[in-house]
């Protein structure tokens, strides 16, 4: 699993244009799938991302995770993030999880992160849908986190 995370001064979802989730200060995260990812990596990943410490404390360090803080989550499905781009011009999406499992593994995402922070507190892009995504990055404030790379029979498809 991969997931790439904003710390954002607001961010908002629209499929067709309208309007599906609408976030104030807090994180987008991003995240992809891959063939041998399963809930239990999904859990360990979503727990990192609200831990993760990018918000400023009193004193200006960034020092405090989105828990800490109280912002809020929008969560985007984003299959292309586990698109193989090691070579060519053009990517592969062989390494991306199958949609039904990726739809699985999100909607568990979304659950770790709801019994985390609180229904008001989470937001979601649609999965499977074209999504016109916008955000005011903060910062800019960007990182990359992954799970390692999936093993046994799955991670080879």
């Amino acid at each position: 699993m991969k997931a790439l995370i904003q710390r954002v001064k607001s961010a908002s979802v629209a499929v067709t244009d309208h309007p599906v989730a609408d976030i104030g200060p807090g994180l987008l995260v991003m995240v992809g799938f891959e063939p041998g990812d399963d809930e239990d990596r999904v859990g360990i990943l979503v727990r990192r991302c609200l831990a993760y410490r990018v918000f400023a404390d009193a004193t200006g360090r960034i020092n405090l995770s989105l828990h800490a803080c109280g912002g809020s989550l929008l969560l985007v499905p984003q299959f292309t993030l586990a698109a193989d781009t090691r070579s060519g011009l053009r990517p592969s999406f062989s390494s991306s999880a199958p949609p039904a499992l990726a739809r699985r593994l999100f909607d568990h995402a979304v659950v770790v992160a709801t019994d985390t922070l609180g229904a008001a507190r989470v937001q979601q892009g649609r999965f499977g849908a074209d999504m016109a995504v916008s955000l005011i990055n903060d910062g800019p404030v960007t990182f990359w986190l992954e799970t390692g790379r999936p093993t046994g029979p799955a991670a080879g498809r």
